[in-house]
């Protein structure tokens, strides 16, 4: 697909395809309402337009709200854009899908508090870094976006296996979605996670020399 992506704005990637692929997997029809979280180029916001669906995106950086102006109208798709921080720009709303490609490296340095806007990384970072254990923004789609599903609404968020799946898995659950592991890809390590597999030895989250990653997807689904 042909995407405008300036400097600074995350472009779609490995953990970008296995999302799209399994939105499409999704029933959406015309009256589906779509909200797509951390945008970025749109591309996902795009994948769901194109189903008919009305589809909702956010994302933190203006930059990247932009962008994803310019790929809706390059691609003639109807996407309502709005800048801010997660779910706080469609607070009191409902949909029946939310997709979400959230930061979920772990970085060397300090997180932040619940709730706080993500303070882990800096510029193109705030697309990658998540904390010391890559859950900065992770756990706050899990405490956050189940209030904002339908009855029978369905959650999709792509993250990497360093990042704690089952965390996600019980997190979700707690907050009564039935939640599984719908997808996965091993792929190897990018320039982002190859500079920091140093950091991922040290903190047990890689054997010595290992120089891949698995990501899933996670469905969780609002019980009626």
């Amino acid at each position: 697909m042909l995407l405008i992506r300036p400097p600074g704005v995350y472009g779609p990637q490995g953990d970008t395809d296995l999302l799209v692929s399994c939105l499409r997997r999704e029933r959406l029809t015309g009256a589906s309402r779509v909200l797509d979280l951390g945008t970025g180029t749109g591309v996902v916001a795009l994948a769901a337009a194109r189903s008919g669906a009305r589809v909702t995106a956010v994302d933190l950086s203006a930059r990247a709200v932009l962008t994803a102006w310019l790929n809706t109208r390059l691609h003639r798709r109807r996407v309502e854009l709005r800048h801010g921080d997660l779910t706080r720009p469609v607070d009191g709303r409902r949909f029946d899908l939310v997709t979400a490609n959230p930061p979920y490296v772990p970085a060397d340095g300090p997180g932040g508090p619940a709730g706080a806007v993500p303070t882990a990384g800096h510029g193109a970072a705030l697309a990658w870094d998540a904390g010391p254990d890559g859950r900065l923004v992770l756990d706050r789609i899990c405490r956050d976006v189940p209030r904002l599903l339908t009855d029978d609404g369905v959650l999709l968020i792509v993250q990497s296996s360093l990042a704690g799946v089952q965390s996600t898995l019980t997190a979700l659950r707690r907050a009564g979605l039935r939640a599984a592991v719908v997808a996965r890809r091993r792929q190897p390590f990018g320039p982002v996670m190859t500079a920091r597999a140093g950091l991922f030895e040290r903190l047990g989250l890689i054997r010595a020399g290992e120089r891949e990653e698995e990501l899933v997807v996670v469905r969780g689904v609002r019980s009626r």
